[in-house]
């Protein structure tokens, strides 16, 4: 029975959360981010801090908790026309999506790490995607990670599973599951050294964490949050 796991791992509160889930589910869990050029780069910045921090939460995760990789995409910003990719405001789109859809990225890093998890011999694919409390993203869908699954597995003749653990969930639930999986240590970890801001902002320090307090991922972070210490 293969239990191993690679976790598209951003360095934000959601895929550090998925991180620790696989880290407690799996025998061994490797991690992958990618640069595509996007505006909150400082988010990969995050990621050995925060690998360090789950290690030495828990030693049964320390033992889990292998390899990381980081993949150049460099090409998906260049193509992208984006909020994310572009130094540009953040606001709605005629297509109703706001302008910080990158389309295709989750296709392309689902795709790219399924491939890594092949050479590497990793039947779970861990990825952070929510369709209860985001920004409307075509590609972190149910329906799509379902599809995309299909056609991986078609593909590579293989059987892959995509792992979607915060889909059902909401970001004070998200807080929550962090809190049951490493106690208030997990939960401070990952105010500190987390990052979701899509500004790149790290100067301000809220209740919730890191972030400019004002783009769609700072008020989803801090509704949650909110939310989570009111329950």
């Amino acid at each position: 029975m293969n239990t191993g796991a690679l976790v598209l791992f951003s360095g934000g509160q959601d895929s550090a959360t998925c991180l620790a889930w696989a880290l407690d589910r799996f025998d061994r869990v490797e991690t992958i981010g990618f640069d595509y050029g996007q505006r909150h780069r400082i988010e990969l910045d995050c990621r050995d801090s925060i690998r360090k921090g789950l290690a030495a939460l828990n030693p049964r995760w320390a033992q889990r908790l292998g390899d990381d990789h980081t993949i150049d995409l460099a090409v998906l910003g260049q193509i992208s026309d984006t909020a994310l990719t572009r130094d540009v405001g953040i606001e709605m789109t005629e297509a109703g999506l706001p302008n910080t859809f990158v389309p295709g990225r989750n296709l392309v890093f689902l795709t790219f790490a399924t491939t890594l998890a092949y050479r590497r011999g990793l039947k779970h694919v861990v990825g952070g995607m929510c369709e209860t409390d985001y920004s409307g993203y075509p590609d972190c869908r149910d329906d799509t990670i379902k599809a995309l699954q299909v056609a991986l597995n078609l593909g590579m003749d293989k059987r892959f599973v995509l792992e979607t653990p915060l889909m059902w969930i909401d970001k004070a639930e998200t807080w929550r599951l962090a809190e049951r999986l490493g106690g208030q240590a997990l939960v401070d970890l990952i105010l500190e050294e987390s990052h979701t801001c899509y500004l790149g902002e790290r100067g301000t320090r809220h209740p919730w964490g890191f972030g400019c307090g004002t783009c769609p991922a700072c008020e989803l972070r801090a509704d949650g949050y909110r939310r989570y210490k009111a329950s």
